[in-house]
């Protein structure tokens, strides 16, 4: 632990750049938070999206994810992952349990996410963003997943680090 103060050398509308000591990391600005959802429907297909991320300069294959705060103020975890799986992937859900608050790269930002859980979901329109986000979205059944997800390297997509929490099983051995 460091107490040295904290200084921003930088500042955007999204995200500041943190020094503490010989530390430097990224923020979010504003108090800005993520949740990210695990969607698993009826038929035990997990839902995913793919979009383009500018700082990877390609696609990523991700849970749905949004976030909370950057709109309105008094935004919730569940109104944003709501939203957000309406938005990105044509869902809507009966019920949003939260599974914790992860951090996904502590050694570098200080940004963590509410992993979420959307139970009972319904179809309610074709998804893929809003604003020209370009989603697109897959139904993939959980027993296709590790294949599906080599098809996406090769590809050429990116792989979000949150589709480790599917795979696990798979990677070691257990699935």
């Amino acid at each position: 632990m460091t107490d040295e103060p904290i200084e921003t050398p930088w500042a955007g509308k999204w995200i500041t750049v943190r020094r503490q000591g010989k530390w430097e990391y990224v923020a979010r600005a504003r108090g800005i938070r993520a949740v990210v959802i695990v969607a698993i429907d009826e038929e035990d297909r997990v839902i995913l999206v793919d979009q383009y991320r500018v700082p990877m300069g390609r696609r990523s294959i991700e849970l749905p994810a949004g976030l909370i705060g950057d709109t309105e103020e008094g935004d919730t975890v569940e109104a944003a992952a709501r939203r957000e799986l309406a938005e990105e992937a044509g869902y809507a859900c009966e019920r949003v349990e939260e599974l914790g608050e992860y951090f996904a790269s502590p050694g570098m930002v200080s940004e963590s996410f509410t992993l979420v859980r959307a139970h009972g979901l319904t179809r309610i329109g074709a998804g893929g963003g809003v604003d020209g986000e370009d989603i697109n979205v897959h139904h993939v059944p959980m027993a296709e997943l590790p294949s599906f997800i080599d098809e996406c390297r090769a590809q050429g997509m990116g792989v979000d680090v949150k589709m480790l929490l599917l795979l696990s099983g798979a990677l070691l051995g257990r699935g």
